[in-house]
């Protein structure tokens, strides 16, 4: 079957991912990309529908396992096998009415179809938890990754497949050389297609490094309830990432100081043995996020297509969004 050319706008995980999933279908790729380091630097890298997910967000679920199932049946083929730093997610919580919440988000996804498995001896299973902590449930099939790690990787792929790289635009005009366009820039798609519904939301991110003599880094994902509030433990080959706080500001990337401060809070009460280790990174990043806090992937018009709006999701999204678009680009070829 005869493809045509693509430009892809953005280069953060989905840019890469549907850049990769077209070059391998034979399109001729470019993919415009900023120096910027965008959400996709700051991600905790988290593939984990389980353990993320609410009453009320079915198809967030139903979508969310669906892409579980591609980065477990291919979407890995060729990246390095350290870009997955954990294989089972455990969450847990701190007090009675944390507990309570869990229950209810096991009770549905059971309801769902997707029981999970409690736990009453959390701490057994890490022993990095605080003493005081024992009621939770494991999700055995989520994943993480390094998310800089991946990144890297998609492009280096990308390169090997033949995409090419090009300066940011400003106008979805300009890449009107090529058949088809695909936005993919989150927070800055609305800029190219005015009245997307996106919107920025910051989210700051820690990263903390082993040191010799602190206890080992959780081979899990954590994720806790703290008395309302939620906040992960992401392992990395050299500590943990911690995240992440969600709030409305603007275009404001500069991490704060209450928010830093909630997050090492928060992620002390849970793990306490936290405190030796080194405070490596402190960052910050804007998701793109919708009103419903579901994706927009699909056709904007004849030659143009959006993959954006992946909001916390946009790692564990990355191969369904891809295949999504692929799915689209073949529609365009044959008609």
């Amino acid at each position: 079957m005869k493809s045509g050319s693509l430009a892809v706008i953005g280069g953060g995980v989905i840019g890469l991912s549907v850049a990769r999933r077209a070059a391998l279908d034979g399109w001729s790729v470019r993919v415009h990309r900023t120096e910027d380091r965008g959400a996709s630097w700051v991600a905790g890298g988290m593939l984990a529908p389980h353990s993320e997910g609410w009453p009320g967000e079915e198809h967030l679920l139903r979508i969310g396992l669906e892409s579980l199932r591609l980065w477990r049946e291919g979407f890995l083929d060729g990246l390095p096998p350290e870009v997955v730093t954990a294989r089972e997610s455990l969450v847990v919580a701190v007090d009675r009415a944390d507990a309570e919440d869990l229950r209810t988000v096991a009770t549905w996804l059971a309801a769902q179809g997707h029981p999970v498995e409690p736990t009453t001896a959390a701490r057994d299973l890490e022993p990095l938890l605080a003493r005081g902590i024992r009621h939770g449930f494991r999700a055995e099939t989520e994943l993480a990754v390094d998310n800089r790690a991946l990144v890297a990787a998609l492009a280096e792929q990308c390169e090997a497949l033949g995409v090419v790289w090009a300066p940011p635009v400003d106008s979805v005009d300009e890449t009107r050389d090529a058949d088809v366009t695909v936005l993919a820039n989150g927070i800055d798609a609305p800029a190219l297609w005015p009245g997307l519904p996106i919107r920025p939301v910051k989210g700051e991110v820690l990263r903390l490094r082993w040191r010799r003599g602190c206890m080992p880094v959780p081979q899990r994902v954590i994720r806790a309830r703290v008395h309302g509030r939620q906040v992960y433990l992401v392992p990395r080959p050299d500590g943990v990432v911690v995240g992440a706080t969600q709030y409305e500001h603007g275009r404001d990337t500069a991490p704060s100081v209450s928010g830093v401060r909630d997050l090492l809070d928060d992620a002390c009460e849970v793990a306490p043995a936290l405190g030796e280790y080194e405070l490596a990174e402190c960052a910050a990043g804007l998701r793109p996020m919708t009103p419903d806090n579901v994706p927009l992937v699909g056709r904007l018009d004849e030659r143009t297509l959006v993959a954006v709006g992946h909001g916390r999701s946009g790692f564990l999204l990355a191969p369904w969004t891809a295949e999504r678009i692929a799915a689209e680009l073949k529609v365009g070829v044959l008609a």
